[in-house]
């Protein structure tokens, strides 16, 4: 009798358990819900936040001078022009030269803020999960990656209308030419555009790393429920 008992119970311990796996197994699990396609439209979000967000504010007058993040700064070449001025007394002017390099980017984010969310909108993430689960700025990365060059030739002409806007063409050809003339220096001709072009470039960029980052390892900086949804697989 006492056998038939612990049988029974046996028996039915085990029928419960695998009922209760198949209750488990029948419920969703979380990472088998979010396709690739969910997760690149996640990315593709964070991205897009990082426009709005941050790279907006560099458009703003002094969003690249006086953020340390992105300030542009003078080339290796242009730095001994900067000293050159300063030591004859014109420190002014070589000041004024390194803002309105500046101004430009400024002026040129401002205007070619649509050629970067049309980047983010026409991005393809082949491993959208590798990226997800990547550096926090994994996603910023991918996107410099694949647009950068052609954003390059999209960016430029856009800074280069930014110089002439601002007067920083005028007022470099008047510092370069200042300096070309003091005895015994070698003449400089730089590339100015497209020096803060790439600068402007790299500054976008960064920018939109610092909002994928914030949304990465703040819950509270996601605000839709597609980040939700994505960014809960890599916490």
């Amino acid at each position: 009798m006492i056998r038939k008992v612990i049988a029974f119970i046996l028996i039915f311990n085990l029928t419960a358990c695998a009922e209760l796996q198949d209750v488990v197994n029948s419920l969703p699990q979380q990472t088998g819900t979010i396709s690739n396609a969910d997760i690149a439209s996640g990315l593709r979000q964070a991205l897009n936040f990082g426009i709005d967000k941050q790279v907006s504010k560099l458009t703003q007058k002094d969003g690249f001078f006086k953020n340390e993040l992105v300030k542009i700064l003078l080339p290796d070449e242009l730095k001994k022009v900067d000293k050159g001025l300063r030591d004859i007394g014109l420190g002014n002017l070589a000041d004024e030269g390194l803002k309105v390099l500046n101004r430009a980017a400024e002026d040129a984010v401002k205007e070619a803020t649509p050629i970067f969310v049309d980047a983010v909108k026409g991005i393809t993430f082949q491993d959208a999960k590798s990226i997800l689960l990547g550096a926090d700025n994994a996603a910023t990365s991918y996107l410099s990656n694949k647009t950068k060059t052609a954003l390059y030739d999209k960016f430029k002409p856009v800074i280069n209308n930014s110089f002439s806007k601002v007067g920083a063409d005028q007022i470099w050809s008047n510092l370069i030419n200042k300096y070309n003339n003091i005895p015994f220096t070698n003449n400089v001709n730089p590339d100015l555009t497209d020096y803060v072009t790439n600068e402007a470039l790299e500054g976008v960029y960064t920018m939109i790393a610092v909002e994928e980052k914030e949304i990465r390892n703040k819950v509270s900086s996601r605000t839709t429920t597609l980040l939700q949804k994505v960014f809960a697989m890599q916490d």
